[in-house]
């Protein structure tokens, strides 16, 4: 989807159509979670500061996120695609991957079957989207992003060694700012380039994901479309407009924290026995502390028994900005969930 969170905002508000918006906060410690494509003309993009934000455009309008509205939008958006396929990998709410290879419309064009899904989200959601076809999940995401917004972009199999030996590096999924940074250091700043590099070579450099990057290039990736995707983990976080120091304050926010987890996690209908602390300092640092118990929890209260454990386990190196609770280890199958019931009947009594 295309700017997803601020088309959405943008669709259920006609006044802010056309206008620069930012979904997030423009507070000093706010932060973008998504922008309009009429804020993006002015260098504004998501995970940027909400300060530095206003800076670079004045007129900004902020709105805050609407996730159980996203969700709903997004629901509607997956209907769409399981009329076509059953093979539907979501990535997260804006996007999502689909093996049309044997689709319920029996066509043979991938490209044409894009097309009319698109235009299908348009008509039936009101949002515009973007896709990217060919042969495999990697090329297709690379694609997706070619285009946009409201355009697709097909890969054909004879054509994508030399798409991939063009490609600027830092377009290759997965490369961020950091690994680009080093390729660039090592004198890789296309897919030409990188293909002229050993496996042994990229394997000493960027260690397992080496042997990844040699495969790409080359157009193997053999990853299938998962329709079960397995969630491994539920968290809940929150940034502080002022730092915290004292342990006292953390824990009334941590309360907080824990009881939209456990929304969260009673929600999904599922329990987990790891649990994390995430701590984000002053100094942008992050620490976790993590915690894995006997039994399988969703209860708000051995949330915050446990958490309450790991921040008290050693002294806090700086003033915190952030907080975080994430379970893991969570029950995947209905033997494993009848075992939380017993636990929590256990602890309530």
């Amino acid at each position: 989807m295309d700017a997803f969170y601020a088309s959405v905002e943008q669709l259920d508000n006609p006044e802010l159509k056309g206008k620069p918006l930012a979904v997030g906060g423009g507070s000093e410690r706010g932060v973008v979670a998504a922008a309009s494509y009429e804020a993006r003309k002015y260098g504004v993009h998501s995970a940027m500061s909400g300060v530095l934000a206003r800076k670079k455009c004045p007129q900004l309008i902020f709105v805050k996120p609407r996730f159980e509205r996203y969700t709903e939008i997004s629901k509607q958006i997956r209907k769409i695609f399981f009329d076509y396929t059953n093979l539907v990998e979501p990535l997260s709410l804006d996007e999502a991957y689909l093996d049309v290879t044997h689709n319920k419309k029996n066509f043979p064009s991938a490209t044409i079957l894009a097309t009319e899904i698109r235009q299908r989200i348009f008509d039936e959601v009101g949002l515009r989207a973007s896709a990217g076809i060919s042969i495999n999940k990697f090329i297709a995401k690379v694609a997706s992003d070619i285009n946009k917004p409201n355009g697709q972009k097909t890969i054909p199999p004879e054509e994508v060694l030399t798409f991939l030996e063009e490609l600027p590096i830092e377009k290759f999924y997965g490369v961020g700012k950091v690994t680009a940074a080093k390729m660039f250091n090592l004198g890789i700043f296309t897919g030409k380039d990188l293909k002229e590099k050993s496996v042994e070579f990229l394997i000493t450099h960027f260690k397992k994901s080496g042997e990844h990057y040699y495969h790409i290039v080359r157009g193997i990736h053999h990853s299938k479309v998962k329709p079960n995707r397995i969630r491994k983990s539920i968290a809940a976080e929150r940034t502080f407009v002022d730092n915290l120091t004292s342990e006292v304050y953390m824990l009334e926010r941590l309360d907080t924290i824990a009881e939209e987890l456990e929304r969260r996690l009673k929600k999904s209908e599922v329990a987990g026995k790891t649990v994390t602390l995430k701590i984000k300092y002053s100094n942008f640092t992050i620490q976790t502390r993590s915690k894995t118990l006997s039994y399988f929890i969703t209860d708000k209260k051995l949330l915050l028994e446990t958490v309450k454990e790991l921040l008290y386990q050693e002294k806090l190196a700086d003033s915190v900005r952030l907080l975080g609770i994430s379970v893991t280890n969570l029950n995947i199958n209905t033997k494993e969930k009848e075992q939380v019931i017993d636990v929590q009947l256990k602890f309530d009594f």
